[in-house]
C-alpha cells in the first residue's frame, strides 16, 4: 500500500513548479499504479497553451475558476469546482485561470516525475519500465 499526503510532497521533486502552475506529484510511474495522481495549482490571470500528444488527462477541478479551450474548433468550457474535462483524444488546449485554480490531475501513461511542457505544451514520453512498489 502506498500511502502519501500532500504535505510529503511540498518542497521536493515531487513539487514541480511552472511559470502558469505548481504541480504536487502524489502518484508518479515508479508507484507502478499505471497512472500518475497530481494536485495542481493554476496561478490566477494566466493562460497555459497544452497539447499532450502522449499522455491522455482527466482534470477535476475542486477550487477556483476559469475555462478551458479546444483549439481545433475554438469551443470554450467553463471551469469551478465540480467540474471535469478529459482529453480523451489527446485534445490540443489552452487553459486560463481567472482565479488562482487547484485541480486534481490524472495521466495516463503515468508521469516519471519532473516533466514540464516542451515547446508544442507536450510532457515527452518516458520509455522505462516503472520500479517497484514502495511505501515512499
Amino acid at each position: 500500500m502506498i500511502v502519501r499526503t500532500l504535505e510529503d510532497t511540498v518542497g521536493t521533486d515531487r513539487d514541480v513548479q511552472a511559470t502558469t502552475w505548481s504541480s504536487r506529484r502524489l502518484l508518479l510511474r515508479k508507484d507502478g499504479m499505471g497512472f500518475s495522481l497530481h494536485d495542481t495549482l493554476i496561478k490566477p490571470g494566466t493562460e497555459t497553451p497544452m497539447w499532450y500528444q502522449n499522455h491522455l488527462e482527466a482534470v477535476y477541478c475542486i477550487e477556483g475558476e476559469g475555462e478551458v479551450e479546444t483549439v481545433s474548433d475554438g469551443k470554450v468550457y467553463q471551469l469551478q469546482p465540480g467540474t471535469v474535462y478529459a482529453l480523451n483524444n489527446n485534445d490540443q488546449h489552452i487553459l486560463r485561470a481567472r482565479t488562482q485554480m487547484r485541480m486534481v490531475c490524472v495521466f495516463n501513461p503515468p508521469v516519471s516525475g519532473n516533466e514540464v511542457h516542451d515547446e508544442t505544451g507536450a510532457y515527452p514520453l518516458v520509455e522505462e519500465e516503472p520500479a517497484p512498489q514502495s511505501a515512499s
